[in-house]
């Protein structure tokens, strides 16, 4: 699933591209559950001589701030991508949305999975607020982090997960996180002394910072992997230490990368960077 640079990536491919400004002229939807909150007759009517306003991200969600006060929300879930193309470009059978632009160019919904959805709502902020706070915004210190864990005995891979918690994490920059701040994925969030936390939060954000730099993180070359708007394949893949890495050696000790099982999520860690450890709290 793409995570925070992932998403941020394709949002500045969506800006770079000269979207904004651009009117809306017609729509078509070929997988209907594609659409969420409104039949797709409906989301294809309303959405029809909108100008895109605004394109961010909030979480894992783009956001397209359409004229009139209305918003398109997007969530790409497992393999969801936006492709930029002619509109008399060949379509593919995984683009599922058609959003055709006045300018003779068509903004396509790929998602081979269809797990990927698409909302347009005057009020964004019925699915938006239940997000936590930014994990690269100037508000998001080590002290909020700490609050946030604190009296948590949940594990900290997990937490992370939680997009209530912190939003725009997932299971790559998590593990790659863990390991920079020396934490185990299974140590209690509540059991992590001020010194780790303020560790976890430079690794978070140093993560996250690395993956915007590189285009986001591409695993593979298949229909389902990430790719950026316009700039294609990722190359983060090339700056992770342990996230799918199990076998190799762990680029700070040298010990053998291991994979075990977080909350029926893949793990990777090195054994001896990575202790349980309780700690002292906070």
């Amino acid at each position: 699933m793409p995570e925070l640079p992932e998403v941020q990536t394709i949002v500045d491919d969506l800006v770079q591209a000269g979207l904004i400004g651009r009117t809306i002229a017609g729509c078509r939807v070929t997988w209907p559950r594609t659409v969420a909150g409104a039949p797709a007759e409906e989301f294809c009517r309303r959405i029809a001589g909108r100008r895109l306003a605004a394109v961010g991200r909030r979480g894992k969600f783009i956001r397209c701030d359409l004229s009139d006060g209305l918003c398109l929300l997007i969530h790409l879930r497992m393999t969801g991508r936006l492709v930029l193309a002619r509109a008399d470009a060949p379509v593919d059978r995984h683009e599922h949305v058609r959003l055709r632009l006045e300018d003779g160019r068509e903004l396509r919904f790929h998602d081979p999975r269809k797990f990927g959805r698409m909302w347009l709502t005057a009020k964004p902020d019925d699915l938006l607020h239940r997000l936590g706070p930014e994990p690269l915004s100037g508000a998001f210190t080590a002290r909020v982090l700490a609050e946030r864990l604190a009296g948590r005995q949940r594990a900290i891979k997990p937490l992370l997960l939680d997009q209530t918690v912190l939003a725009g994490l997932g299971n790559i920059y998590v593990d790659e996180a863990l390991w920079l701040a020396r934490l185990h994925p299974l140590q209690p969030a509540a059991s992590l002394s001020m010194e780790q936390v303020r560790a976890l939060h430079r690794s978070v954000r140093r993560v996250l910072r690395q993956g915007l730099a590189n285009g986001g993180t591409s695993l593979g070359r298949g229909q389902s992997n990430f790719r950026a708007t316009t700039r294609g394949a990722g190359e983060n893949r090339r700056a992770l230490k342990v996230f799918r890495r199990t076998g190799q050696d762990c680029p700070r000790c040298g010990a053998v990368i291991q994979r075990l099982v977080v909350g029926q999520r893949s793990t990777h860690i090195c054994p001896h960077c990575q202790r349980e450890d309780v700690g002292s709290g906070f």
